[in-house]
């Protein structure tokens, strides 16, 4: 298991290759499709994001509403295919990682390779896990949107694979590389 700090360095990112384990430290903004839909509009209109994206890691989930005495709820990724018509402006902007479930479209994956980016696969079905891993958790943007609000999570050591690496390859989904 190779252990990564977020922000990514490119360096970093270049030499991940499809199917590696990783254990990711770091600062990482929480998205989904609300939020996405947001961010595509101010930058299509020229406004600034409300958070800056420029070399960080999205992870596309929704933290359930955090218990008594924990970081947050339960936090487990969403379908990243659903965030994939806001993905290439996204990562032209300057996102350098993604973290989701599934596999991603041939538009995604060419964008990736072109703008040196990668896709990490977090475990479906494990929310409460991996809510383990988060040591801080705040809301910075869009409020508004309860759990579809952009959280700024400090994580560690989260276990994550390398679904899509710069290079447009993948271990998990073969056929789509």
């Amino acid at each position: 298991m190779k252990t990564i700090t977020s922000p990514l360095d490119q360096k970093v990112i270049d030499n991940l290759v499809a199917g590696d384990t990783v254990a990711l430290t770091g600062q990482i903004y929480t998205a989904r499709d609300q939020a996405h839909k947001r961010l595509i509009e101010a930058l299509s209109e020229n406004r600034p994001l409300p958070v800056e994206l420029i070399g960080q890691t999205i992870f596309y989930a929704g933290p359930a509403p955090t218990p008594p005495g924990a970081v947050t709820g339960s936090i487990g990724p969403t379908t990243a295919s659903r965030m994939d018509k806001f993905t290439p402006a996204l990562l032209e902007y300057g996102v350098k990682a993604m973290i989701g479930k599934g596999p991603r479209s041939i538009e995604v994956i060419e964008s990736m390779k072109a703008e040196g980016a990668v896709y990490f696969v977090a475990t479906g079905g494990a929310a409460a896990y991996l809510s383990d891993f988060v040591r801080k958790s705040e809301v910075v943007a869009f409020g508004d949107l309860g759990p579809e609000a952009i959280h700024l999570l400090e994580v560690e050591n989260i276990p994550l694979v390398v679904g899509i690496d710069v290079n447009g390859r993948s271990a998990l989904w073969p056929d789509i590389s």
